[in-house]
């Protein structure tokens, strides 16, 4: 018996940006607005989810969104960018490197399990392309992502600054070496 939990690579259309910037406004809400302030989320909110920057982040040749669908409904994502150059040392190359950008679930969805099925379908993409590094960043006051992280051998390399609306705050920069590459 096969399970009713699909998840795909996302089409790069309208319907699929107006989907992923519901998702992503209501995912991100639930995760970080009970520690920031209204005015600062709703900036970050209306810039990052539009249904215009999904669409145009859809449309990115180095970009991969992975859609986890239970039944019909939308209930996770994974945005994967290649060739990323967060965290890489000056003169450095990034061929071969990928960042899981985004990384998120349905607030029901949190501790199922989901997280962990979208990351290891992430890491099989960025082996897919042959990618040796893969780095993602992590706000430095969530642990309980950081701790997820640390699970699949994630590492912290850095930091940089991450602004929601106005505020400037630091995520921690995390690298896992993938083995064989």
């Amino acid at each position: 018996m096969s399970s009713p939990l699909r998840i795909s690579m996302a089409k790069r259309n309208a319907a699929t940006a107006a989907q992923l910037s519901e998702l992503g406004r209501q995912t991100f809400h639930d995760a970080f607005a009970a520690d920031n302030r209204p005015e600062d989320m709703a900036e970050y909110l209306q810039a990052t989810f539009s249904e215009h920057q999904q669409l145009a982040e859809l449309e990115a040749g180095n970009t991969i969104f992975l859609l986890a669908h239970m039944q019909q409904e939308l209930i996770g994502y994974a945005k994967l960018s290649f060739g990323s150059r967060l965290g890489l040392e000056p003169g450095k190359s990034e061929q071969g490197r990928m960042e899981i950008e985004r990384l998120y679930v349905l607030q029901d969805w949190v501790g199922t399990g989901l997280g962990a099925t979208l990351m290891r379908r992430a890491l099989e993409e960025a082996r897919l392309k042959a990618c040796h590094t893969v780095v993602l960043g992590v706000w430095e006051r969530n642990q309980r992502a950081i701790d997820f992280y640390r699970r699949f051998g994630f590492r912290q390399i850095g930091q940089h600054e991450f602004r929601v609306g106005q505020d400037v705050q630091t995520d921690l920069i995390m690298r896992k070496g993938l083995e064989g590459r």
